[in-house]
């Protein structure tokens, strides 16, 4: 048995108002359909490409149309949740500090080390653009294996397939560089929290020590627990082509 996937939302992103709510972008604008500024990120070549591709996606008059099979919907919903839950189980674990059996490690500061030391972002940006690396090659193997359910299933579905191959051709590059700006949006985060922490310190006269800083309630620990909510929240937006190409899946095995 299989569990109902989340309906696409074209019109917000999760991503957004999680930025928003963290003060690290506007929210205004955030529920701008995508679709009304597409344009901006096309040129003739790739309106070229697109016609191209919607034109040989449909079926010739000759051709046998495909046949949606019943558990192909299934089948690809369910590796949809396994690429997801791996991904997402991959961000959380790192995310803590003990953070065993990880490849990406958390950064956090020594015992010892200096405060001005232990409050350098480098090791943080590293961190998030190594997730981003490890999220890319697994999301795009997934998307086109749906793409291939997606041709085997239906004339109009093997269109939207050779639709969303030629977009993602076009916009991966745009969508790599918007979203390798998250590191340095969410480095405002980071020192808001620490001027924050230091003001602080400096009303109580205590002296810092970064040892603490991952203890409940310090500010790194704050840090990395919406460095966490931040990760998971570009997972799924990463995905929702995917997902709406599933979608579009599962309507069509309903109708049939």
């Amino acid at each position: 048995m299989t569990h109902a996937l989340p309906r696409t939302d074209f019109t917000s992103s999760g991503l957004t108002r999680l930025l928003a709510g963290l003060s690290i972008v506007e929210a205004s604008g955030s529920r701008q359909f995508p679709a009304e500024r597409l344009g901006e990120w096309l040129d003739v070549a790739a309106a070229i490409t697109l016609h191209a591709a919607h034109s040989a996606g449909g079926a010739s008059p000759r051709a046998v149309p495909p046949v949606v099979h019943p558990g192909a919907a299934v089948a690809v919903e369910e590796e949809f949740g396994r690429v997801r839950a791996a991904l997402a189980d991959a961000i959380t674990t790192s995310c803590s500090p003990a953070g065993v059996g990880t490849r990406i490690r958390l950064p956090t500061p020594k015992a010892d080390a200096a405060p001005e030391l232990a409050a350098a972002y480098g090791p943080y940006r590293r961190f998030h653009l190594a997730h981003q690396a490890e999220m890319e090659p697994g999301i795009r193997a997934l998307r086109s294996r749906v793409r291939h359910a997606l041709a085997a299933a239906s004339t109009g579905l093997r269109q939207l397939a050779a639709l969303d191959e030629a977009l993602d051709r076009i916009l991966a590059g745009r969508e790599r560089q918007l979203l390798a700006t998250l590191p340095s949006l969410l480095e405002r985060r980071f020192q808001k929290l620490l001027v924050a922490h230091q003001q602080a310190l400096l009303a109580s006269g205590q002296a810092d020590a970064p040892d603490l800083w991952m203890q409940p309630g310090g500010w790194l620990a704050a840090f990395c627990e919406e460095l966490q909510a931040v990760l998971i929240a570009e997972l799924d937006l990463r995905l929702q082509p995917t997902l709406g190409l599933i979608e579009a899946l599962q309507d069509e095995a309903g109708r049939r």
